[in-house]
């Protein structure tokens, strides 16, 4: 193979240099490189360790930093069946070679294209360089393609293997979502059921507690004090003990999961006296925890009137307002 001028030059060039000058433009060379890779985005779960695994595939799977779910490409070609990529394009060349193609082509839309023509470069999450992949929806756009092209009888029978893995992994995305698959396998469901129980406590607490209030309606007592056959009004201010486990049943543990465990995180225990020293409602958000407490009561109370004993009214609030989550253990307090 004949050189040209230019490839002449550079190389009379490099053998001019000494080797302390060619490690300085190495360095350079790989510094530039550095400076590049730190701007894109990183994976912050995932690894090829842990895979997504749909049948007989296995898709390495990443989440980054701002959320994108992300399927390595790599592990895409595998689990389509397709054969590995020119030497040139690699296997981001050989997905845009088949959606391209005659028999294809006609069934991509323009955003698919585009899609397919722009993968998402990211770093990985613990070192080893940069990793291409595409965003996790796209696979299951893809499989459609490739299945609606295969109903039109436009697939070349060299394609129909990978219709046929299509059909397999819709079956699998069908059953479950790719979005809770690659959260599943990345671990990253855990991480997303915290953020979104941050979300509840930060939107139903206030950030600081709130100065006393009447909330609680007295009817909502005079209700409670029929169903359970006991005596109304008080003596005093006397309360049954149990009238602060009813309390945290009925209201407070019906509101969305973790808020009644914060709650108790806020306002706990007095050691001496075993109670707390402010009502939970206390530090409900003025704007949403207050209103919805509001908006709660009054269900309650709609329900007790139409009930005739306390048991009854049990089995038809428990109906229709079921605890949300795990059943959380009650402390006997008066905490209205």
């Amino acid at each position: 193979m004949s050189s040209s001028p230019q490839s002449d030059g550079g190389k009379a060039r490099a053998n001019k240099l000494t080797k302390e000058e060619r490690s300085e433009i190495a360095r350079k060379g790989a510094m530039k490189r550095w400076e590049k890779e730190k701007k894109l985005p990183k994976a912050t779960h995932g690894s090829s360790d842990r895979p997504l695994r749909i049948g007989d595939a296995e898709i390495p799977c990443y989440v980054l930093e701002d959320g994108r779910r992300v399927l390595s490409l790599r592990g895409m070609i595998s689990a389509l069946g397709m054969s590995g990529g020119s030497s040139s394009g690699g296997e981001g060349d050989r997905l845009v070679r088949f959606t391209d193609g005659k028999t294809i082509s006609q069934f991509v839309s323009q955003n698919l294209e585009e899609k397919i023509s722009n993968p998402i470069r990211f770093r990985s999450p613990h070192g080893g360089g940069t990793i291409t992949g595409y965003d996790a929806v796209l696979l299951p756009e893809l499989c459609e393609v490739v299945l609606e092209a295969r109903q039109a009888g436009a697939l070349q029978k060299q394609q129909m293997h990978i219709a046929q893995q299509c059909e397999a992994l819709v079956r699998s995305f069908a059953k479950l979502g790719i979005v809770a698959l690659v959260d599943e396998a990345t671990g990253y469901q855990a991480e997303r059921d915290r953020e979104e129980l941050h979300r509840i406590l930060e939107a139903y607490l206030a950030e600081e507690r709130l100065a006393w209030a009447k909330r609680f309606p007295d009817e909502f007592y005079r209700q409670i004090y029929r169903l359970r056959n006991w005596r109304w009004p008080p003596v005093g201010r006397a309360k049954p003990p149990v009238l602060g486990h009813i309390t945290n049943d009925i209201v407070y543990d019906r509101l969305p999961p973790g808020v009644l465990n914060e709650l108790r995180r806020r306002n706990p225990t007095k050691e001496d006296t075993k109670r707390r020293q402010w009502k939970h409602h206390q530090f409900l958000s003025e704007d949403f925890g207050q209103s919805d407490l509001k908006d709660h009561l009054l269900q309650v109370v709609a329900v007790m009137k139409v009930s005739k004993t306390w048991d009854g009214f049990k089995r038809n609030f428990d109906e229709a307002f079921p605890k949300p989550g795990t059943q959380i253990e009650m402390s006997l307090e008066d905490n209205e």
